[in-house]
């Protein structure tokens, strides 16, 4: 039965199977099945649990499986474990840890927690942790590893060989080691692979590739993802303004700014915070989505008032008050598109300076293109219903206009924003939809008070 299920299906059972054990009382039994799971599935059992149940779970674990558990919580879920932990156990369990993870738990305490979380620390942890956190949090430098294994070029490949049996293991994901020289200026790199095929009596400088790719330590995470994505890298190295090797970054980390980022921008759209807790409490939860709701009832507000300065053509004709949520409507679908695939371009590193226009010019005759066939469709249904080809042929206009506006909008809107530093995602849904409600509005009203009253 077991190797029927697909690893996914299988931590989901065992799980059911704990919380089945806490709900009825079994806290040893609990405590059995937390002790046989791997980290990641007790994360997943943490940010799967109320407050309360999840205090409970953190106290059955194993105090020497805290700190791989911590690594792998969202920022939200490992805050709210580790404001329930007293100083010299949060040190404890950071000991070992990767220094990015060190760095990632550290930058979450307040300052308080976290200079006595360091006289907590012994000095080689001290150590790691100044280092880690002495770079920005969003950059190369705060995301590497210090894990780096380094080779000098004048070495046989035997010496190298020996070295790395004397270590006994490497660090995880490690593909290539590291040429150095006596200053720690990156000079190389040699594949692991070819380090065990090639004639042991060879001299590391003969192998090994000059031609390396380097990360600048202050090289922002999103662009380090991009360089990973396009060659297809396991690890890279990260140097200094010296051309120093300093650490190295790994796909693992890689994979989890791509999660983030993701996540942030699915998130930021619906005007939530991408480290949100599905279980966080309900004054704090709603604290957060108030802001945007009030935001967005600003927006609705300026849409009325645009509506209320037709106030006497709408109360000539019933039938308008009727069609005129079909324009904004319309126009808030089309510039929806717009808006996440220039998003998603914008992510990818797709669009710039060079580009921008080319892709106005485009969005521009979409909109025009479906204005046509859409007006055309719109206006032949309002004519045949209303008995009216003029009220037809107003609605028409307005949809051609507020779709063209919905295109010009999705385009520049998010490009605006970036030129700011104000994420799009965030922001861009919000303005686009204030857009094409007011033009759809201006548009339909505006023309059917010229041509009607």
């Amino acid at each position: 039965m077991m190797a029927e299920l697909s690893d996914k299906e299988y931590a989901m059972q065992r799980i059911q199977e704990v919380n089945t054990a806490l709900s009825d009382g079994m806290y040893v039994a609990a405590r059995r099945m937390l002790h046989n799971m791997p980290a990641c599935d007790i994360a997943l059992l943490l940010e799967s649990s109320p407050p309360k149940s999840r205090a409970i779970v953190w106290k059955l674990v194993d105090a020497d499986e805290h700190g791989d558990i911590l690594e792998e919580l969202s920022e939200e879920v490992q805050k709210s474990i580790i404001r329930q932990m007293a100083p010299e156990k949060l040190a404890a369990a950071t000991e070992g840890m990767d220094t990015d993870d060190l760095a990632y738990v550290l930058r979450g305490l307040p300052d308080q927690v976290y200079q006595e979380v360091l006289k907590s620390m012994d000095e080689r942890d001290r150590e790691r942790a100044e280092t880690a956190l002495s770079y920005d949090e969003d950059s190369a430098g705060g995301i590497m590893n210090t894990d780096t294994i380094t080779v000098r070029a004048d070495v046989t490949v035997d010496v190298v060989l020996r070295y790395l049996r004397l270590k006994g293991e490497l660090p995880e994901a490690t593909d290539k080691l590291y040429v150095a020289d006596r200053n720690d200026k990156l000079i190389g790199e040699i594949a692991l692979s070819r380090l065990v095929t090639v004639d042991p009596s060879k001299v590391v400088s003969d192998i090994m590739s000059p031609d390396i790719v380097s990360i600048p330590v202050d090289m922002d995470e999103t662009e380090v993802a991009k360089l990973f994505e396009r060659h297809d890298w396991v690890s890279a190295p990260v140097v200094d303004g010296e051309q120093q090797l300093v650490g190295r970054i790994t796909i693992d980390d890689v994979v989890d700014i791509i999660r983030e980022d993701a996540q942030h921008s699915m998130l930021s759209m619906a005007g939530l915070e991408d480290d949100e807790d599905t279980f966080a409490p309900v004054l704090k939860s709603t604290r957060r989505r108030t802001v945007w709701l009030a935001i967005n009832l600003v927006t609705a507000l300026l849409a009325a008032m645009v509506s209320s300065l037709f106030e006497d053509v709408l109360a000539q004709m019933a039938v308008l008050a009727i069609l005129n949520t079909i324009v904004p409507s319309m126009g808030g679908i089309a510039g929806s598109q717009t808006l996440t695939l220039v998003i998603r371009g914008m992510a990818l590193g797709h669009i710039g300076s060079s580009n921008s226009r080319w892709l106005i010019g485009k969005e521009l005759a979409i909109g025009a293109l479906n204005g046509i066939i859409w007006s055309i469709l719109i206006a032949a249904v309002v004519a045949l219903w209303m008995q009216s080809w003029l009220v037809g042929g107003i609605i028409a206009f307005a949809m051609m206009m507020n779709l063209l506006a919905a295109a010009l909008a999705g385009v520049t809107v998010p490009m605006i924003l970036k030129r700011f530093d104000i994420d799009p995602a965030l922001a861009g849904g919000v303005i686009l939809t204030t857009v094409t409600d007011v033009v759809g509005i201006f548009a339909f009203l505006g023309t059917a008070t010229l041509l009607l009253s």
